[in-house]
């Protein structure tokens, strides 16, 4: 069966964060397969939450790459709103992001469900042309 590894940013245990995924305070990751089951697998630390900035205080390329260490083992980055690093994680990672367009942990996983074969797709096309990128 096919399954997808989904990181979101969140703020506390039911709600995204509405800040730059790598301000979450830490990610929820779940497993997302296509017959629409979920299963939560982890919370775990964003241990890059507090690192100092040299990038006008967002979008820093080191912080991108602390963000994706973290979460080598992740399909999809899932947020409410991501910042300048999008576009790093967009083309420079095997990762591809998902915007959930709600802080509800509950609704973003049904629109995370809904969009499974698109994301499907989007991840098996990463895998094929970029490498992890490495911490």
């Amino acid at each position: 069966m096919k399954c997808l590894k989904v990181a979101f940013g969140m703020e506390n245990d039911e709600t995204l964060i509405d800040a730059h995924y790598g301000d979450s305070e830490f990610f929820a990751i779940y497993e997302v397969c296509e017959n629409g089951s979920i299963k939560l697998l982890e919370k775990r630390d964003n241990k890059a939450k507090d690192m100092e900035e040299h990038d006008e205080g967002h979008g820093d390329p080191r912080k991108f790459r602390a963000i994706v260490g973290q979460l080598m083992d992740v399909d999809v980055l899932a947020a409410f709103r991501m910042g300048p690093n999008f576009l790093r994680i967009r083309d420079q990672s095997d990762k591809v992001a998902f915007f959930t367009r709600t802080r509800d942990l509950k609704l973003a996983l049904q629109r995370v469900a809904e969009n499974f074969d698109d994301l499907w797709e989007q991840v098996q096309e990463k895998k094929a042309e970029k490498p992890p990128i490495e911490e």
